[in-house]
């Protein structure tokens, strides 16, 4: 049954943790994963508190980062939004996930440690998951975990706004959460007639919410450590 975790990791395990520490008070948060294969994944990263300038500096001291395209500023000026391709040696989160057929809802970084959602088509993916990473000697935190009910009519929660269910619905049945994927989210932006930046807040939206709804309700449930 598909299973929805959250995991808390130190950032000094994974990929990014030279710019982390470089700019201890900016904020990160992964926008989405293009993934190029089963191991390699290119972040699409929003960086806050932070000018670009410095962003751009820390990104191309930190030896875990390949390559690093500036592609978007917020209307009011105080993030932006990089796609990142990291160095063969680096081993980002997203590999051991997408390894095990999951797919990253949330993730971002806070005092020290991201903290990301994933969704696994069966439990066992997690578990396959968290022993990839702590392979790599990485310390790992389930903070919770629990098995999402689903239905022939992908039934969605009533907390999401049409647009929302419209979006991650026809996500769904085009096979966009696949692996690998099965259309890309600009093919999809172009089935709904919506910008594709547009389609991924939706997305993103649909998502926190869907996550938020099921760990809320797994108090008391399942967990680990």
């Amino acid at each position: 049954m598909t299973t929805i975790a959250e995991l808390a990791v130190p950032t000094e395990s994974f990929a990014l943790e030279p710019t982390i520490r470089s700019l201890p008070e900016f904020e990160l948060r992964v926008e989405s994963v293009v993934v190029d294969d089963s191991v390699r994944t290119a972040p699409l990263i929003w960086f806050a508190n932070a000018d670009a300038a410095t962003v751009e500096t820390a990104l191309a001291d930190d030896p875990t980062v390949a390559t690093f395209t500036r592609l978007l500023e917020r209307p009011d000026g105080e993030a932006w939004l990089f796609r990142i391709r990291y160095a063969d040696e680096a081993t980002p989160i997203c590999s051991a996930v997408y390894a095990n057929d999951g797919t990253v809802l949330e993730a971002e970084v806070a005092n020290g440690r991201w903290t990301v959602t994933l969704l696994f088509p069966h439990r066992e993916g997690v578990s396959q998951a968290v022993s990839d990473f702590e392979d790599r000697d990485a310390r790992v935190d389930i903070r919770r975990m629990v098995e999402a009910q689903e239905d022939e009519d992908l039934e969605m929660a009533t907390t999401l706004t049409d647009p929302q269910r419209e979006a991650i619905t026809e996500a769904y049945r085009h096979g966009y959460y696949d692996v690998p994927r099965e259309i890309s989210l600009e093919e999809l932006a172009d089935e709904l007639e919506i910008s594709h930046q547009a389609l991924s807040e939706r997305l993103r939206r649909a998502n926190r919410v869907l996550a938020g709804e099921q760990l809320d309700r797994s108090a008391g449930g399942l967990g680990g450590g």
